[in-house]
């Protein structure tokens, strides 16, 4: 049975003023799993007039109020993970460890949001003046818009609003058309079932055919004041280039090109088990996956042969196969991108280790190439899918060289049993984030998350979150009258 959803405005489910819908397609079957409603221009402003009265009502609630609902979220969440396995299945892919993964960390970035609540919230400053009181006070901004993508869903989906809500603001949320109960609804649902008042959280779903019109009248809204994303570089550009032309903040967490360093003093057997799992998590489809992994040379033979051997007995086909470690791509197009990439890239001269040809429906086998030059597109351009790249280096200074040769700057994993030759290299490499004899997919709800270059810029995490979504004000008392020249 097709499952249908409405928008959530102020509280209630609410269809398109236009009635229009929009499906929502299983990528493993290709077929129909869900409709959803197909907002229009005037669907976001009433959402934002829902969240704009709902402002002034959360930001002065009482803030252990406020962090109950976060941790009673947090719960709820954990309660409801078979759920979160069947959507997550169902509209993107996600096999089951994944979509378990994503309640996890979903649950613990609601708690950590909870926590920030009733934190520390400003500074005392010193004063020139004799007699006055400077305080720096960190107070919630007004609405803020919030675009969650399809990929973690529910760990992205919460991300993009916990921070926001933690600090006193209103949120409309548009989620992914590729996944817009995981990344949504679902969680909007969690939040709503523990307690949030009607307004505070919206959400707004689209046909893809409208998302950059649904985009823009969100951004573009005097009311909303501060914006986030989380998606592609190509698309973050254009959420940033709205939001500076009505000079509001953004963070933004785009893509990335990452890669997984293996230094000459690393333990094979320890690399390539960290390495399959860095670029093959949930079928390479993470802006963290390091779909690049650069060896010593005088590791490469060994290590390729492994790595290549284990990834080519990776279980491959149905989500919803427990011990399914390729599932589907987020769609048959894209699974045709990758397998595209492939090909344009052994045309050029590259050598498939293992996996390559044509995907089965949306299932796109977990490939390994070497000797990919610099002319292919996969060169730079990101993966987002179940294929690594493999390319040697002599020197320290030659792996550095090699990880830093992109745009994106987003995460990296440096291998080694050497931790300071391990942190020498991880400094020299320009990312937002790195792991030391570690691969590059991580995420910890108190650490600041981010990328650097065209990979982004603002950080999600922690106090960092809090800081991104509040507005830092400046109040003096002054406790003695002063003197005035004139």
């Amino acid at each position: 049975m097709t499952l249908q959803r409405e928008l959530l405005i102020d509280g209630k489910d609410s269809p398109a003023a236009s009635g229009r819908t929009a499906e929502d397609v299983d990528p493993y079957t290709g077929e129909v799993y869900a409709t959803v409603a197909a907002a229009g221009p005037e669907d976001v402003t009433r959402a934002v007039d829902a969240a704009q009265a709902a402002f002034d009502a959360w930001a002065a609630l009482d803030p252990f109020a406020r962090r109950k609902i976060l941790l009673d979220a947090a719960d709820l969440l954990e309660s409801r993970g078979e759920q979160a396995v069947e959507l997550m299945a169902r509209e993107a892919g996600g096999a089951r460890p994944w979509a378990l993964f994503n309640v996890r960390l979903g649950a613990n970035i609601l708690r950590e949001a909870g926590a920030a609540v009733t934190a520390p919230r400003g500074e005392v400053l010193s004063s020139q003046e004799t007699g006055k009181l400077g305080l720096a006070v960190r107070e919630p901004v007004g609405v803020v818009a919030a675009f969650s993508p399809w990929n973690a869903p529910v760990i992205l989906g919460v991300r993009s609003v916990a921070a926001a809500l933690a600090a006193g603001n209103t949120v409309v949320m548009k989620p992914s058309e590729d996944a817009p109960l995981a990344c949504g609804l679902f969680v909007a649902d969690v939040l709503r079932d523990a307690g949030l008042p009607d307004g505070v959280l919206n959400v707004v779903t689209n046909d893809p055919a409208d998302a950059a019109e649904i985009a823009e009248t969100l951004v573009a809204d005097p009311r909303v004041r501060a914006v986030n994303f989380t998606g592609s570089t190509h698309v973050g550009r254009i959420i940033g280039t709205h939001a500076a032309r009505h000079l509001k903040p953004a963070v933004l967490e785009l893509g990335g090109k990452n890669a997984v360093v293996v230094l000459d003093d690393a333990d094979v057997d320890y690399a390539v088990d960290a390495v399959t799992f860095g670029v093959f998590m949930n079928a390479g489809q993470i802006c963290m996956s390091g779909d690049r992994v650069l060896v010593h040379e005088s590791l490469a033979g060994e290590f390729s042969a492994r790595l290549a051997e284990k990834v080519s007995g990776l279980p491959a086909g149905d989500p919803g196969e427990p011990s399914t470690v390729i599932g589907p791509l987020v769609s048959r197009d894209a699974a045709r991108r990758v397998a595209a990439l492939v090909a344009d890239a052994v045309a050029k001269g590259a050598t498939v280790l293992t996996g390559g040809g044509e995907p089965e429906g949306a299932v796109h086998p977990a490939t390994v190439l070497t000797g990919v030059p610099r002319d292919a597109e996969l060169y730079h351009g990101e993966a987002f899918g179940p294929v690594c790249v493999i390319d040697t280096f002599g020197t320290d200074d030659e792996a550095v060289a090699l990880a830093n040769d992109t745009e994106n700057g987003l995460t990296a994993g440096v291998i080694t049993e050497n931790g300071t030759h391990g942190l020498r290299v991880a400094r020299r490499i320009r990312t937002g984030i790195v792991h030391v004899n570690d691969q590059s997919v991580a995420d910890e709800p108190q650490a600041p998350f981010g990328g650097f270059k065209a990979s982004g810029y603002g950080r999600f995490g922690g106090r960092w979150g809090i800081e991104a979504f509040s507005n830092t004000r400046w109040v003096t008392l002054a406790t003695e009258q002063a003197q005035y020249p004139f």
